[in-house]
């Protein structure tokens, strides 16, 4: 779990950096850019639509961890629009909250208990 813990602070740090850089660089446009790619119909676009999904199986996930709730449809929000900056965060937290309990980070505290 240390290991796992210490990915997920690098991944952390590293997004962060990479942001602060490209924003100084290029600004906030991102939207633009990233949905452009995605019309133009190239790699740089296919790439972006299988990011996206995998942000929509993040936020489906997140969402479905908190059974659907109210909450959970708002982390799972969080989750499509966030990336890797949410989702290390979510789950540095998690495992600290499950005290490493890997059943419990994945399924959620109801379903784990069953």
């Amino acid at each position: 779990m240390t290991a796992f813990r210490f990915l997920l602070i690098v991944l952390w740090i590293t997004i962060v950096g990479y942001t602060t850089i490209v924003i100084a660089n290029h600004g906030m446009g991102l939207l633009s850019i990233f949905f452009g790619d995605m019309t133009a119909m190239g790699w740089p676009g296919q790439f972006n639509l299988d990011f996206f999904f995998m942000l929509t199986l993040s936020a489906l996930w997140t969402a479905w961890r908190h059974q659907f709730s109210a909450a959970g449809f708002l982390l799972g929000v969080l989750a499509l629009l966030g990336g890797i900056l949410f989702l290390a965060t979510y789950l540095l937290v998690v495992s600290w909250i499950a005290k490493g309990d890997m059943k419990q980070m994945l399924l959620g505290t109801t379903r784990a208990a069953t």
